[in-house]
């Protein structure tokens, strides 16, 4: 799949928001792609429409990441297939809205499945030979989230930071060896996310402007391409990070929480 003259991007939670975007970003930029997530429906309707605008090759492959043994076999059907990756973008993701000692504790272990273990398993799979072959890199979606604590959606918070920290520090692992890792950190944007979560929005009694996932996708990948470690898209979500080194902790915790209408 990968050419002489292209590069092979797997775009994990492909089907839908911020992921949806940055398939179609690749794909414009003249990389093929490898699409996944749960939605075969979903992956075929945009590897269609990739194919027809770009004229690229694109791979489904359908993938529940909150399984543990998904990663693993994602990574021996590309293997299997002769397809070397050159980027990973590890996407997928999802939250939930509530107090974590109400919210069913399935629920909150499957996003650590997802949002944590399956973005370490994934680049601990294929990092490996991006650092071999000296070229590559990887785009981890963090979130603003990332930066502060989350109380009303405690354990999202906490995947996001985990995630935030992880990009970090292998970015400096990194060094010398022309593999980049990159921290896409998005504020409130408009995906299915809220509702996914069951956000109750009417509870919220602090309001923020929502980015489009186009044009946070956009800005993640000239980032990306710029070898950004941490990119924070939109001026809002700058500025929200760049208080949050100044502001009293307990004072981010009472926001934050008015923020979730807890």
């Amino acid at each position: 799949m990968s050419g002489a003259n292209s590069e092979t991007v797997l775009v994990t939670g492909a089907s839908s928001g911020i992921g949806w975007e940055l398939a179609k970003c690749f794909a414009a930029g003249g990389f093929h792609l490898v699409l996944t997530a749960r939605n075969t429906e979903a992956l075929q309707s945009l590897a269609d429409e990739l194919r027809r605008a770009h004229q690229t090759e694109v791979f489904v492959l359908t993938a529940d990441l909150s399984r543990p043994e998904t990663p693993e076999q994602v990574f021996q059907e590309l293997q299997g297939r002769g397809i070397t990756l050159d980027v990973l973008v590890n996407n997928a993701g999802f939250g939930a809205w509530g107090l974590f000692a109400e919210l069913p504790l399935p629920r909150q272990l499957e996003m650590l499945q997802v949002n944590i273990t399956a973005l370490l398993h994934l680049t601990g799979l294929f990092l490996p030979g991006m650092v071999q072959r000296r070229r590559g890199g990887i785009l981890n979606v963090a979130s603003v989230a990332g930066f502060l604590p989350g109380p009303g959606m405690a354990v999202y918070y906490a995947t996001k930071a985990c995630v935030l920290s992880f990009t970090e520090a292998l970015a400096e692992e990194l060094t010398g060896t022309n593999v980049t890792v990159t921290a896409l950190c998005p504020g409130p944007t408009i995906t299915n996310f809220d509702k996914a979560a069951h956000i109750n929005k009417g509870e919220r009694k602090v309001r923020m402007a929502r980015m489009s996932a186009e044009a946070v996708a956009r800005y993640g990948l000239r980032a990306f391409r710029q070898r950004k470690v941490v990119a924070v898209p939109g001026l809002q979500n700058q500025l929200l990070v760049f208080l949050t080194r100044f502001g009293p902790r307990s004072i981010i915790r009472k926001t934050v929480r008015k923020f979730n209408g807890i």
